[in-house]
């Protein structure tokens, strides 16, 4: 696995801000980036910091006296030098399989500007490759995708003036992200036609760090190598080699030319390769022929859930690593083009909502995390380690080791309630104790869970977080006959009497969960879409859910709040509310449209029986996946909507996102309401009542080793029609 470099830090020490963590390195080589967005102007050249992967301090000894709800202390202002602007996804069509990557706009041509190019293991390949027909480009009529890992683009000309208006050659360009092109020229004229065709080429073999960070450097000089034109540094060299051999190669320009006779009606193909010399061919993980996750497929009265769910299979699968020294386990890279390596947090939440396709990719994560967990005596003992992630204007940036410390016994217990072998689970289970062990130990004697950093607040979501961890925790550490269980169950119930009373803000409204305590206590009153993790409590056995945080009441009024205007842009769930202080739209955490939120919103609503609310994102959702070719990305922009309107992507989103995909998987499969329990051998269904989607019929999941497939009627009435034949239906 290729190794990307860690971005800098901003000026002045701080961490940069923004939505993502584009240069973390694969697990293997555990480097992960200083903070969640990407690199600054190289030109600031700060010193470098650490990464935070957080020591555990725990919180006071009791809950803390309420006090009023207040606002902390403004953050330090951002540095007022301009920042370099990232080159733009959303109108880029990336093919994506990891370690490959290309990427171009739609009109075809990688013009060497921006991400164009092909890229593997971070390394840009191939920055320009431009073709030209007649001495002319054609003329774009048509950019898709067509396939996760595939783009096809389609141009017209006008060979002769005797053609009139029509075009009478077509130029089809196939593109794959293994560093494949193929353009296919056909002559739709009434004779024959003699084409000279000419493909300029070059590249800078930069680091996608280096050009999002607008730094790269000019074009290297190419030499003619073989069939086709070679590039050279220091550290690596590429070739292009083309099939048909050309006619002629001119290394000064770049340049490789054809002559191409097309009888009428006939076409010519010529195949351009793109390889890193030294590497061997790429063999992306997700093109095995035993892929850890299964080809669910979807059908019923609304046509959006298929295209939605192949495209989201397909994206999972496009993002699948391997671990190099241990290649039969694999995970999730974040999302492409920036984070095409594994971030922990983002790779377990996905590979959690993914169990519906087997529990291959979850015990390949954790076997993965496994290996890089800290050891040895100290605080930090059974942490997992991750970077920071930026929270907005109201709170400091989190440690996302601390969500993957949590995440870790939350998946491997439900894992091994969707199939998960038992001499599996056993074996990574002394990794889950040391995960829970941690947790215990940094909470101490007190109650809730804080930032690891001295003085970090006490997050919302992290509460929510812990206590789930805990109780699943208990319910594996029971199940396997291991010592803990009647401690962590204790602490869970301590936390849950203290966050009742200490993180819920009383307004005239019915009041809120406060986004986080300060460490003297007092409420971070922002509603924020972070209150939906504590609505996800988690599996157990019989089919049975964790208890939350939450009482009755206090989930209702959680459940009004997300329903609003507010919070529910019409397209999906805002960040941060559209009233609160420092909304954006556009804002990563302060008020994009996140699609994991949303997912956990809409699988939580239904669960808690708030239907209506669930069902309102839940549309809007699938609405707002129509105008992003059923490919969402991780977040877009949290704008109102309105009659006739679209939704605004995010210029710097991945897509594809690992927990957007993956998100997929829950929405569908939470509206059939499917609670596995494959040690005691039962299935128990809790399909949502209403059938917002009418008929709907998935098939092709996996639970308990086998093949499931369930159908839930337009009365909201579920049956399954595939399982494992010794699978009863619980009650």
């Amino acid at each position: 696995m290729h190794q990307q470099p860690t971005p800098p830090s901003a000026p002045g020490g701080r961490p940069p801000r923004g939505p993502h963590a584009p240069f973390a390195t694969d697990v293997a080589g555990l480097r992960m980036p200083e903070a969640s967005s990407p690199p600054p102007p190289p030109s600031a050249n700060p010193p470098p910091q650490p990464p935070a992967t957080g020591s555990g301090q725990a919180s006071t000894t009791s809950p803390p006296p309420r006090q009023p709800a207040v606002a902390p202390p403004p953050r330090t202002p951002p540095d007022s030098r301009p920042a370099t602007e990232l080159p733009s996804t959303h109108t880029a069509l990336i093919c994506v399989a990891l370690p490959g990557l290309a990427i171009s706009g739609e009109r075809g041509q990688l013009a060497g500007c921006g991400l164009d190019g092909f890229y593997r293991g971070g390394r840009r390949l191939l920055s320009r490759c431009q073709v030209r027909v007649a001495g002319r480009e054609p003329l774009p009529v048509q950019a898709r995708m067509t396939g996760a890992d595939s783009a096809r683009f389609v141009g017209t000309l006008r060979a002769s003036r005797a053609a009139g208006p029509d075009p009478d050659v077509v130029v089809e360009r196939t593109r794959h992200a293994d560093g494949t092109e193929r353009v296919t020229l056909r002559n739709a004229a009434p004779r024959p036609l003699r084409l000279p065709v000419e493909v300029a080429l070059g590249t800078d073999l930069a680091q996608l760090g280096v050009i999002a960070a607008g730094a790269s450097g000019p074009e290297l000089p190419a030499s003619v190598h073989d069939s086709g034109l070679r590039w050279a540094t220091a550290d690596a060299a590429v070739c292009v080699t083309a099939e048909p051999p050309p006619s002629d190669a001119l290394a000064s320009a770049g340049l490789l030319r054809w002559e191409l006779e097309l009888p009428p009606g006939g076409k010519a193909t010529v195949e351009l390769r793109v390889r890193l010399e030294g590497a061997g061919p790429l063999r992306p993980a997700g093109h095995a022929a035993t892929s850890p996750l299964a080809p669910a497929r979807a059908e019923g009265d609304d046509p959006r859930p298929a295209p939605l769910l192949h495209s989201a299979v397909a994206d999972l699968r496009a993002l699948l690593l391997r671990d190099p020294a241990h290649p039969t386990d694999t995970y999730l890279a974040a999302g492409a083009p920036w984070r095409c390596a594994m971030a922990p947090a983002e790779a377990l939440a996905a590979a959690r909502m993914a169990l519906p396709l087997g529990t291959r990719l979850a015990a390949g994560t954790l076997r993965a995390l496994a290996r890089i967990q800290l050891r040895g005596p100290g605080p930090r003992a059974g942490l997992i380690p991750g970077p920071r992630r930026d929270a907005g204007p109201h709170l400091p940036p989190s440690c996302t080791g601390t969500e993957a410390t949590l995440l870790f016994p939350a998946l491997l217990a439900e894992a091994r309630r969707w199939g998960l072998p038992d001499q599996e689970t056993e074996d990574l289970l002394p990794a889950a104790e040391r995960c829970l062990t941690w947790l215990r130990t940094t909470v101490g004697d007190g109650t809730y869970l804080s930032d690891p950093r001295p003085g970090g607040p006490a997050r919302c979501e992290t509460q929510a977080h812990a206590h789930r961890a805990a109780l699943l925790g208990a319910d594996l550490l029971d199940a396997y006959d291991r010592p803990g269980a009647t401690e962590l169950r204790q602490w869970a119930q301590t936390l849950r009497t203290a966050f009742q009373a200490g993180f819920w803000v009383e307004d005239r409204g019915g009041g809120r969960p406060a986004a986080a305590l300060t460490p003297d206590g007092r409420p971070v009153p922002h509603l924020t879409a972070t209150a939906v993790h504590l609505l996800d409590t988690g599996l157990l056995g019989a089919g049975r859910l964790a208890p939350g945080l939450l009482d009755k009441v206090h989930t209702e009024h959680l459940a009004r709040l997300l329903g609003t205007p507010a919070m529910d842009a019409g397209w999906g769930l805002r960040g941060l509310g559209a009233k609160e202080a420092g909304h954006n739209p556009f804002g990563h955490w302060t008020g994009a449209v996140r699609v994991q939120e949303t997912a956990l919103a809409v699988a939580g609503l239904a669960v808690a029986g708030y239907e209506r609310e669930g069902t309102g994102l839940l549309k809007g959702l699938l609405e707002a996946a129509e105008h992003f070719g059923h490919r969402l990305p991780e977040m877009f922009a949290g704008e109102q909507r309105s009659a006739g309107a679209a939704p605004l992507p995010h210029p710097a989103a991945c897509r594809p996102a690992a927990t957007a995909a993956a998100s997929v998987i829950l929405l569908l499969t939470a509206l059939a309401g499917i609670r596995p329990d494959a040690p005691a051998r039962t299935v128990t269904l809790r399909p949502v009542r209403s059938a917002p989607l009418g008929e709907l019929r998935l098939s092709g999941l996996r639970v308990a080793g086998a093949p499931f497939a369930v159908r839930v009627s337009r009365l909201g009435l579920a049956m399954v029609e595939e399982a494992a034949d010794d699978l009863q239906l619980g009650a």
